[in-house]
């Protein structure tokens, strides 16, 4: 008997790696769509060409591209939060830099010049009287008159005299002067002594020393929202004085706001809280207010509140609260007091066998010995 081989032919293999199936969902109501596409919340594997197959993308707008025929809906980037910038980038003359200011011997100098050179003047057109000519040992001079060369000899004489007299300043400890000219900034004298300083420009004093402020009653709230009045001690100097007197109106008014908007935000613990809540809320607002006053250039050490109360319609409805909760517990003492009292009489005099009392009587003298009590309490308590 023979037997037929029943075996088939194997297919070769083709040479080269074996390419991977690619897997798709295919329906008859759907586009091929790559599984890939199903997961687009995760960070793709390989970047998405930019070829013809590529459409609906636009420049500049932050949309990013979607393939043609797959389904995928057009995807946008989150645009960047912009960086604050501070104040010195945003305009650099607002930074504190050193003017240039002569010592005060110079000023003193061309001032002494320039009346010399109107005496000189003087003596020269002959206008000088005798007096003067004798104390000062002139030379006899029968002068030459007021001409176009002796007035303008005034004229020079007489600037520099102004110029160096009108320059002189006094720099004191704990003061600084901002100097500008025709509105622009150019520079800080924090110098002591005597000094010359170009007359032209517009002087502005600040003062650099460490001050404290007490500030008023503030609206602030605890973190029940209880509504408070809080008194805080601010502790604080003037670090870039360009800032401080240029960067804002008047620096101590801002300063002032930014306490009381520090106050309103942060809760403050209520009275009789603590001293470590007082410290941290102190820490808090110092902080706050450190960050937004040292935009302008002032420097905050400490921001501390000094006292703090309710406010008075909380205060008032805290009294009245409190009031009742007296009178309620001084009710309950009487109350219990009197209760006593009758107990007692009552035991005693049915122990020593002075009366003897049905259900009815002894109703009937408990009744009555509560009301003679409570009347006694009652006259008792003013």
């Amino acid at each position: 008997m023979s037997t037929t081989d029943t075996t088939t032919p194997q297919t070769p293999e083709p040479e080269g790696p074996t390419p991977r199936p690619v897997r798709l969902i295919h329906n008859e109501a759907t586009t091929e769509i790559p599984v890939h596409l199903l997961f687009r919340d995760e960070p793709s594997p390989r970047p998405v060409p930019l070829g013809p197959a590529v459409v609906g993308s636009r420049a500049g707008t932050g949309e990013q591209p979607r393939l043609r025929g797959t389904g995928e809906q057009p995807r946008f980037r989150r645009p960047a939060p912009a960086r604050e910038r501070p104040l010195a980038e945003v305009d650099p003359d607002l930074v504190e830099r050193p003017a240039r200011v002569l010592p005060g011997a110079a000023g003193v100098a061309a001032g002494a010049c320039g009346a010399v050179g109107c005496v000189a003047a003087s003596w020269w057109a002959g206008v000088l009287p005798p007096v003067v000519v004798e104390a000062l040992r002139l030379p006899g001079y029968a002068g030459a008159g007021l001409g176009p060369a002796q007035w303008a000899a005034y004229a020079g004489a007489g600037a520099l005299g102004l110029f160096g007299f009108g320059g002189l300043a006094r720099g004191q400890t704990g003061r600084a002067w901002t100097l500008g000219l025709f509105g622009r900034y150019r520079g800080t004298v924090r110098r002591t002594g005597l000094l010359w300083v170009n007359p032209l420009l517009l002087r502005r004093r600040v003062d650099v020393r460490l001050r404290h402020w007490r500030s008023e009653p503030m609206p602030a709230a605890d973190g029940n929202g209880v509504a408070l009045r809080v008194v805080a001690l601010v502790v604080w100097r003037v670090r870039d004085t360009a800032r401080a007197t240029l960067g804002v109106e008047d620096h101590e008014t801002y300063l002032r706001e930014c306490v009381e908007a520090a106050i309103a935000r942060i809760p403050v613990e209520t009275p009789g809280s603590g001293r470590g809540s007082v410290e941290a809320a102190g820490e808090a607002l110092t902080r706050r207010v450190a960050r937004d006053a040292g935009a302008i250039g002032l420097e905050v050490f400490s921001v501390q509140p000094v006292r703090v109360e309710y406010a008075p319609e909380v205060a008032a409805a805290m009294n009245r609260r409190r009031i009742a909760a007296l009178d309620a517990q001084h009710r309950a003492t009487v109350l219990t007091s009197v209760v006593d009292s009758v107990e007692d009489t009552v035991t005693r005099l049915t122990m020593r066998g002075l009366v003897e009392l049905d259900d009815y009587e002894r109703k009937a003298l408990v009744k009555d010995l509560t009301v003679a009590f409570c009347a006694g309490r009652g006259e008792q308590s003013p």
